[in-house]
C-alpha cells in the first residue's frame, strides 16, 4: 500500500534545468518511479547529454530547450507538452543560478536582475503556465527548488541577491499552495544545503570558505544531488498527498545552529 504511493507510472513530469546536478538527479528519480520525463534545459548540449544518460538507465525521456526567463517561451512549451501528452502531472522548478561572493554594495543591477530573473521570475513563469494546465485538469504537483539561503544568511560569502531570490521562491510556493489547494494542485518546495554541483564549486575549491561551510553544518559535509532528488520524488508523489505549501529543509542540520 505505502510503496505504491511513490510510483509515478503514466505521469508526465517536466524538470527545468535538468541538464546537470540536482535537476538531472530529479529527472532520474522521477523516471525510475515510472514517469515520462521532459528535460527542459537552456543549453542544447546539456539536453542531449541528459537524454543519453537517462536512456541508458531505461528511463522514458524527451528534451526541450527552454529559457525560463522568457515567459512566452515557457507558455509555448507548456501548451506544446499539454497538447502532445494530453496532460502535465508534475513540474519541478530547478533551473537556477548562483554567482556568489559579491558584496551588496558591489552588486550591479545586471547581477541582481540575473538572479531574480532566473531564480524567481522563471519559477513564477513556469508555475503560471504549467500550473494553468494542472488547474484545468483538476490535479497536479509542483516542486520548487528553494534553498536554506531563503531562511538564513550564509557565511562567509556575501550573496544578498541569491538569498532574497530564494526567500521569494519560498513565499511564492506558500502563496500558490494556498491559492490552488482547493483546485487539486499541490505546490511544495525543497530547501537544500550546499550540494556538490557546478554551482558550489567556487566554494568547495576555496579552502577557507569550504572549512566554514562544513563547520556550520552539524553533519559536517555537503549534500549530493540524489539526496535532494529523493525529497523531490516524495513531494511529487501521492505519498505527500496531504502536503502543500511545505518548504522541506534538507540541510544537514545547518539551520539548527
Amino acid at each position: 500500500m505505502y510503496l505504491e504511493k511513490f510510483r509515478l507510472d503514466g505521469r508526465v513530469a517536466v524538470v527545468t534545468g535538468a541538464g546537470q546536478g540536482i535537476g538531472l538527479s530529479c529527472a532520474e528519480a522521477l523516471g525510475e518511479a515510472g514517469a515520462r520525463v521532459v528535460v527542459a534545459e537552456l543549453r542544447p548540449e546539456r539536453v542531449d547529454l541528459a537524454l543519453e544518460h537517462l536512456k541508458t538507465r531505461g528511463i522514458a525521456a524527451e528534451g526541450e530547450v527552454l529559457d525560463v526567463t522568457d515567459s512566452k517561451a515557457v507558455e509555448a512549451l507548456a501548451a506544446k507538452l499539454a497538447d502532445r501528452h494530453g496532460k502535465i502531472d508534475i513540474l519541478v522548478n530547478n533551473a537556477g543560478v548562483a554567482i556568489s561572493d559579491v558584496r551588496a554594495e558591489d552588486t550591479t543591477d545586471e547581477h541582481w536582475r540575473l538572479h531574480m530573473s532566473v531564480n524567481l521570475d522563471g519559477v513564477f513563469y513556469c508555475c503560471r503556465s504549467f500550473g494553468r494546465r494542472m488547474l484545468e485538469q483538476g490535479k497536479g504537483a509542483i516542486v520548487n527548488i528553494g534553498s536554506m539561503s531563503g531562511f538564513i544568511v550564509n557565511k562567509p560569502q556575501p550573496q544578498a541577491f541569491y538569498n532574497a531570490s530564494k526567500a521569494g521562491v519560498h513565499h511564492l510556493t506558500r502563496s500558490l499552495a494556498a491559492e490552488w489547494a482547493a483546485r487539486g494542485v499541490r505546490v511544495n518546495a525543497v530547501a537544500p544545503t550546499y550540494i556538490e554541483t557546478p554551482l558550489t564549486r567556487f566554494g568547495m575549491e576555496n579552502t577557507e570558505m569550504y572549512k566554514i561551510w562544513l563547520e556550520m553544518t552539524p553533519m559536517g559535509r555537503v549534500g549530493q544531488p540524489e539526496e535532494i532528488a529523493s525529497v523531490v520524488l516524495f513531494l511529487a508523489s501521492a505519498a505527500a498527498s496531504l502536503m502543500t505549501g511545505a518548504i522541506v529543509l534538507a540541510d544537514g542540520g545547518y539551520t539548527c545552529w
